[in-house]
């Protein structure tokens, strides 16, 4: 749809409407197309795939109108309807745009724009805006105009030298330290946190013509009836948006969900058919890995996900469903530590009524649930394991299979195809509860229960175990299409379509929750474990370290202004990179020659080395340690501990040495 701006509006026009944005008060009103005749000093500032909403913090952050000024076609869902990935967004506010939108064919001479929906749009937005050119003496049109302005955009996606970004950070944190709090600099810092999330992530999905908060399960079977409302948890704008989704005019609603959608050819023999992948992250209780864990009073979960995943054969259309989500009970883990202990944060009777909540709704969703619950039985881990269970036995509910599987007990020295294990045990559930399959005439079956599969984070460990269960799945479905025999293995250009779909799902939603790809990616991406994905997985761990101590904080603000959680300036929080620098180079131990020795200037160097020698002596004893559970051996702790013990070292020659060397 075309943008117009004037001194006080911003104006979209679609079809034969026209929805005005007030520069100021940022109300919104609905008028005719034709309309636009009688404005004056109106411009056509270009075109837009459509509104994700406005957002706003009083007195800091004045209202912004988020649109989406590029976005590519993904795959087609439900055999008919495209969607499309969010790649960049433009912010309206009462000043300029903060970037150029793409150029309208109709009111420039740049042919270099791109269709926002389809031709028969176009034609209907071009006649709707008709009657505007033709009183062009009152109507001043400028033609070929560009901004020049460009949203300033995240310098990286992956962070390579967690110790010198966190030094180039300090540096800037004490240089600001007196102006960052001005509303003029928060006010940048959250445009430019808004591009990272929108532009840097590859996170957002869309459809102009189908609902794609809903799995294909819960859209009508027959055609020809009313459509379900989109899904409110995995809604992600409806908060943004919700001033016009008063107005009820379907027009200008277009719902956008935070996850992964990816669409892959495939054939067996000389059968062509697609296979998708459909993660739904909710919106409720929404943030970063740290940030956000365990179960809130409402019974919404942290890091909540639905995968669903669609084989379209012919007229055949099969979905099987998974959910993933946080242990539903009060947990956390605060502190600065690599891994930081996780702890019980509230009582029992507490818990078990957030708990009930939160599986009350999930039985009104899905019927029946089988937990899977992956954390390990000993260790950190256990009294978030115990507490689950012990809650489970609680509400003793008949609609509810409880399954614990120590991951890495069972799977000890990179044996992941240990997970077998796992998928025999629950193959007569999976069985029972079957897939939702429909064709051209309706519904042939629907699924009868969901698997909800956790470890702490609900990442690493959960994509491998999910991916076993959707393969046990598909090849049940490829049987009931008779396009593979019982017993049959998967054919393997199917396996790598197959495996491709589960390790870019499990990336992406690692990078939502965490800030990295996924640890064991490289098993779910070939099937195998090597050096080479252990290599990754010790970067990706020091960058998850980097990323919870020295970006979260803002990040998660500015999420929950997205969601609405967020409306007191005094609630935004900064990353105080300094501080957090203090509290990781100091950490809780005893200097090693107290009492006799003070080690001075070289206390914190010290006292880190020492911190740093304690813990992977702690680790030779212990067999397994790591991030959400990664396997860490004495080599492997090498290459994470010894760019520290360098950097340490350096720190304590220039201090050592004269200043004149």
């Amino acid at each position: 749809m075309e943008v117009f701006q004037t001194d006080t509006h911003y104006i979209f026009v679609k079809r034969d409407k026209s929805l005005w944005w007030n520069r100021k008060t940022s109300e919104f009103t609905i008028k005719a197309g034709w309309d636009l005749s009688s404005v004056d000093d109106i411009e056509c500032i270009g075109i837009t795939h459509g509104i994700v909403g406005v957002i706003s913090l009083p007195n800091v952050y004045e209202p912004h109108l988020v649109v989406i000024k590029e976005a590519i076609p993904v795959g087609v869902l439900y055999l008919t309807h495209l969607v499309y990935q969010i790649k960049s967004i433009c912010i309206l506010s009462a000043e300029e745009p903060d970037s150029s939108l793409p150029n309208c064919t109709k009111h420039s001479k740049s042919n270099q724009s791109t269709p926002t929906h389809s031709a028969s749009n176009n034609n209907n937005v071009g006649g709707s805006s008709s009657g505007g050119t033709g009183t062009s003496n009152s109507t001043k049109l400028f033609k070929g105009m560009n901004k020049t302005w460009d949203a300033i955009k995240s310098t990286g996606k992956t962070i390579k030298d967690t110790t010198i970004q966190g030094a180039t950070l300090a540096t800037k944190q004490v240089k600001s330290s007196v102006g960052i709090r001005e509303p003029r600099n928060i006010e940048r810092r959250i445009t430019e946190e808004l591009h990272k999330i929108f532009d840097d992530t590859d996170s957002f999905y869309f459809s102009f013509d189908c609902d794609i908060t809903n799995n294909l399960q819960r859209h009508n079977a027959k055609p020809g009836e009313s459509q379900p409302e989109p899904d409110e948890r995995f809604f992600w704008n409806m908060h943004m948006i919700e001033d016009i989704l008063k107005m009820n005019d379907k027009t200008w609603i277009l719902p956008v969900i935070q996850g992964f959608v990816q669409v892959e050819p495939c054939v067996i023999g000389n059968e062509c058919f697609t296979l998708a992948l459909v993660s739904r992250r909710s919106r409720h209780r929404a943030g970063t890995r740290y940030k956000r864990r365990g179960v809130d009073e409402k019974g919404n979960c942290a890091n909540y996900v639905e995968t669903e995943q669609i084989l379209s054969f012919r007229h055949h259309q099969l979905s099987f469903t998974q959910v993933r989500g946080s242990v539903p009970i009060y947990w956390s883990q605060p502190g600065y530590k690599y891994r930081p202990p996780p702890r019980l944060d509230r009582g029992p009777p507490e818990t078990q009524q957030a708990f009930e909540l939160h599986f009350t709704k999930e039985l009104d969703i899905y019927s029946r649930v089988c937990i899977v619950n992956l954390v390990e039985q000993s260790g950190k881990e256990k009294m978030i394991g115990d507490a689950y269970a012990g809650h489970v036995i609680k509400y003793n509910n008949e609609k509810i299979i409880y399954v614990t599987f120590d991951f890495h007990d069972y799977c000890r020295g990179m044996r992941f195809e240990n997970v077998s294990a796992l998928i025999d045990a629950v193959g007569p559930e999976t069985g029972a509860m079957g897939f939702h399959w429909r064709d051209q005439h309706g519904m042939l079956c629907n699924q009868m229960s969901v698997f909800r599969v956790n470890c702490m984070d609900c990442l690493d460990r959960t994509n491998v175990v999910q991916t076993a269960i959707a393969k046990a799945v598909l090849v049940s479905q490829l049987v009931k299409l008779g396009l593979s025999i019982p017993q049959a293995p998967i054919p393997d250009k199917l396996k790598s379509a197959f495996r491709l779909l589960w390790a870019n799902n499990g990336d992406v939603i690692s990078r939502q929750y965490a800030g990295t790809n996924a640890l064991k990616g490289d098993y779910t991406r070939t099937g195998e474990r090597n050096i080479s994905g252990m290599m990754k997985d010790g970067m990706n761990s020091a960058n998850r370290f980097f990323i919870q101590n020295f970006a979260d904080s803002f990040r998660q603000c500015v999420i929950d202004l997205m969601q609405g959680q967020l409306q007191r300036p005094d609630e935004l929080q900064e990353d105080d990179v300094l501080a957090t620098i203090i509290q990781i180079l100091t950490p809780e131990y005893k200097p090693p020659l107290g009492g006799y020795y003070n080690p001075g200037v070289l206390g914190p160097e010290l006292k880190l080395l020492e911190s740093l020698v304690v813990t992977r002596c702690a680790v030779q004893r212990r067999s397994t340690d790591g991030v959400d559970g990664q396997e860490i051996k004495p080599m492997q702790l090498q290459f994470l501990v010894a760019p520290i013990v360098i950097y340490s070292l350096i720190l304590v020659s220039q201090k050592l040495l004269p200043s004149s060397l």
